[in-house]
């Protein structure tokens, strides 16, 4: 009787230890599944940023043979910060007029001179920014998102993005937190009475 309940107990530790074995938590592993799924979104958001025109202006750029060539290493980082601002009156804009700068960064017209937000993973850019945050300020104009924050200058056209399909906004939001991050803060915008 003694050994059939040596032999018992060691039976049930070892179906207890294997039991508990097959249940401790591992290390959160991506499967391969959720690799791909996470690679095709960011692929996605990569060719929405691409047509949607966004390196138009969030993309500094130098002027090549062709003209204005985007600068590979500072892509969706916004007007350069570290550009001197140049003055200028308004009364030089004819009305009905804005005035652009020669990379496409910085725009100046009756609501004052506007410059392009770093969109890169930095936290200068959207590094800190929540996807409802991004959601905010491309469907609803409002400056980093923040509920009850000045709406979003033009020329940037988040009237454009009312209706944009949640999974194309999440794959725009996915590619951006993937990019290389630039450390960039850009100015605020300068209203007219200002300039």
């Amino acid at each position: 009787m003694k050994k059939i309940t040596s032999i018992s107990v060691i039976i049930c530790l070892l179906a207890l230890i294997t039991t508990s074995c097959s249940e401790t938590p591992k290390p959160a592993e991506k499967s391969i599944a959720q690799v791909t799924d996470t690679v095709a979104l960011i692929a996605q958001g990569q060719y929405l940023v691409g047509i949607m025109g966004c390196h138009d202006c969030h993309s500094p750029k130098r002027m090549g043979p062709n003209g204005p060539e985007l600068i590979p290493e500072l892509l969706l980082s916004g007007y350069p910060g570290d550009r001197p601002l140049v003055k200028g009156d308004m009364k030089a804009l004819p009305p009905g007029w804005a005035f652009v700068n020669d990379d496409l960064t910085s725009f100046t017209g009756p609501w004052g001179r506007s410059f392009a937000a770093n969109l890169t993973s930095d936290p200068t850019g959207i590094g800190n920014w929540t996807e409802e945050q991004f959601r905010k300020a491309l469907t609803q104009g409002k400056f980093m998102g923040v509920d009850n924050s000045r709406i979003l200058l033009p020329p940037m056209p988040w009237q454009n993005f009312i209706n944009i399909r949640n999974e194309d906004l999440r794959a725009i939001f996915f590619y951006l937190k993937s990019t290389k991050p630039v450390n960039n803060v850009v100015p605020g915008p300068i209203p007219p009475n200002e300039l």
